[in-house]
């Protein structure tokens, strides 16, 4: 079944004096705060954030974060990041990211991360929890 149901949310910030480096543009680092925001953005708005996940009796790390930084971002400047999710029929959760510089109206950067999920005994899930499933049937993505 071709899914074209595309989740997404958004979040806006403006830099930081603490987030930028020595060049005085924000350190890499940053962008992952950036886009943990955004994650909880994202599981506000769709009812699939850490503390949903947890109370289903499972936990989400990142095993995989991914960045291509494409023009920096200066301290002052308004920003935007864009999460979308990507559907997978595996046990994980994937989200793309476009970091949107506002004042330039540029793109900042892109990045992915993919998260598994664990039990309590933090052994690795090889198939999507049930939570999970009705979290994308709802959702219209199965």
């Amino acid at each position: 079944m071709e899914n074209n149901n595309i989740l997404s949310a958004s979040v806006d910030f403006s830099i930081r004096f603490s987030e930028v480096d020595s060049m005085q543009i924000v350190w890499h680092g940053s962008y992952a705060l950036y886009a943990e925001d955004a994650r909880e953005a994202f599981g506000a708005k769709y009812g699939i954030g850490y503390l949903d996940i947890y109370g289903a009796g499972f936990y989400a790390p990142i095993v995989d974060l991914q960045f291509s930084y494409k023009s920096p971002l200066v301290y002052g400047d308004r920003a935007r990041t864009v999460i979308t999710y990507i559907p997978t029929a595996a046990a994980k959760i994937q989200f793309e990211y476009e970091i949107l510089n506002l004042t330039r109206q540029q793109t900042a950067a892109v990045g992915r991360t993919t998260q598994v999920f664990l039990d309590k005994k933090y052994q690795l899930m090889l198939y999507a929890p049930d939570f999970y499933q009705a979290w994308k049937t709802k959702h219209g993505l199965i």
